[in-house]
């Protein structure tokens, strides 16, 4: 599902944005550092200041994101089911380094800290068709 060309987009070098509702349909965007491939079918999203996303993800398993290659700027949307959280391990360490150098380039050291890596499968994939 997920492809090798979309695998540049999930690198951080450009901000993705986080989709949510709440059980009242009350949309919910946060921008997010990183969406890190973990295999073909699912990926890790960093939670550094999910709080509401968290809370509605929590209340009913879903959300969507996008990711952009930054040299080509081709970008896709992916619906996503929650699977857990993951707070140490190999998944958590790698995504917390990753989150380290991308917090060094732009001068956000002491305000990006990873709190968990959340898991997601991926549920269907599309491709932005810009005009």
């Amino acid at each position: 599902m997920i492809t090798e060309e979309m695998i540049a987009g999930m690198q951080g070098a450009l901000p993705s944005a986080l989709a949510t509702v709440d059980d009242a349909g009350v949309p919910n965007v946060s921008y997010i550092s990183q969406v890190f491939y973990v295999d073909d079918t699912h990926v890790a999203l960093s939670n550094q200041f999910l709080n509401k996303s968290m809370r509605n993800i929590s209340s009913n398993g879903i959300a969507t994101v996008n990711i952009s290659r930054p040299d080509t700027l081709k970008a896709w949307y992916m619906e996503l089911k929650y699977k857990e959280s993951q707070t140490d391990g190999d998944l958590f360490d790698n995504m917390k380094m990753q989150l380290e150098a991308i917090a060094s380039m732009v001068g956000m050291e002491d305000v990006f800290k990873l709190r968990a890596s959340e898991v997601f499968e991926v549920i269907k994939v599309k491709e932005v068709i810009s005009s």
